[in-house]
Order: C-alpha cells, then sequence, then structure tokens
C-alpha cells in the first residue's frame, strides 16, 4: 500500500482530482489532507471525500512535532497542490525525494517566492511568452527549485489573457498530476 498526503491552500480543485483518480486503486491511500488556511474550500472537499483533515498553524508546521507526525504515516509522497507555505528544512530531510510540488509555470521561468496562482500567469502574458505550461519538481530548501519531475507546455494565443490562461493551465494540471504521481509511486517499489 502506497500512502500519500496531500498539502493544500486553497480550492483544492487538484485534491479533488487526485482522490477521483486514485478512488479505486486497491495500492494506493491518501491518509490525510494536510490544511493551513481556515476559509479554504479544500476542506469541504476533503471532508465529502472521507479523507482526514489536519489544520495546521505555522507554528505548529515549523515543529519537530508536526515533522515527527507525518513520518509516523510512513508516508511514500507528499504532494503539496496548491500549498503556499515554505517546506521546513527538518521536513525535507525526512522526507528526501517525497515531498513534489506543481507549480502552474515552466521552470525556472516565474518561479520563487511570490510566484503563484494569478501572478504566475499576469506575469507570463505580460512578457508575451509564446508558451506556458506546468512543472511537478521535487522540493528542496528554496522556492521552485527542486529536480524537474515533469513538464508539459501550452501555447499562449495572441490574445491570451490571465484568466484564458489560468483555464489552459488548470486542464493541464488536472490530467497529468495525478499520473505523475502514480509513476512515481510505481518507481518507489
Amino acid at each position: 500500500m502506497k500512502k500519500i498526503s496531500i498539502f493544500v491552500s486553497g480550492n483544492g480543485t487538484n485534491l479533488q482530482r487526485i482522490a477521483e483518480y486514485f478512488a479505486n486503486d486497491p495500492e494506493v491511500k491518501i491518509v490525510n489532507v494536510v490544511c493551513n488556511n481556515p476559509k479554504a474550500y479544500s476542506i469541504e472537499r476533503a471532508k465529502n471525500l472521507g479523507i482526514p483533515l489536519r489544520m495546521i498553524t505555522r507554528e505548529e508546521f515549523k515543529s519537530e512535532a508536526f515533522t515527527q507526525e507525518m513520518q509516523r504515516l510512513d508516508l511514500d509522497l507528499i504532494v503539496l497542490a496548491g500549498f503556499l507555505w515554505k517546506i521546513p528544512e527538518t521536513l525535507i530531510k525526512a522526507f528526501p525525494k517525497k515531498i513534489i510540488n506543481i507549480h502552474p509555470a515552466l521552470l525556472p521561468k516565474y518561479g520563487g517566492k511570490g510566484f503563484y496562482g494569478e501572478h504566475v500567469h499576469e506575469a507570463v502574458v505580460a512578457a508575451k511568452e509564446a508558451y506556458s505550461g506546468i512543472t511537478i519538481h521535487y522540493v528542496n530548501e528554496v522556492y521552485d527549485s527542486g529536480e524537474i519531475i515533469f513538464q508539459t507546455q501550452v501555447a499562449l494565443d495572441k490574445d491570451e489573457t490571465p484568466d484564458s490562461l489560468a483555464a489552459k493551465i488548470h486542464r493541464l494540471e488536472q490530467a497529468n498530476f495525478p499520473v505523475v504521481i502514480e509513476k512515481l509511486l510505481k518507481q518507489k517499489d
């Protein structure tokens, strides 16, 4: 049995998609959802999906106790699905090459502190880029700089807006994130 934890801060559409993707897979279990935002809709999604929810404060998140709590779950993978806090070094060291993130751009461009959600799409459109896409990468101590696992791209139209680009990126995330997670879990056999 492969065990994953999903960390969220927002709406939780990737959480929903990942849970649905693995719903009938007896070899993969989402053991919990960790959320840092008491107003996030992903809380409702976790409840509706029947996945245990762990709300966390910034102080708890940075604590050795939280790292130990996560270690006791014997996780194969921690999946950041729109989680906006920097991962503490203690957690990274406890889960080497076991924490992954999805970023809504083609890293290394448009990554780093402050580059998330609409901020990324606004910057890409303003720069008149020909392409954008998604990057799934391992998490290290520096925002969006871990080893790249997977990238795919989409062309921008002449009249692209941040909102229309966000919709394209969302489709890429929904199509690819669960598949990449599944491949990573199979590699860990």
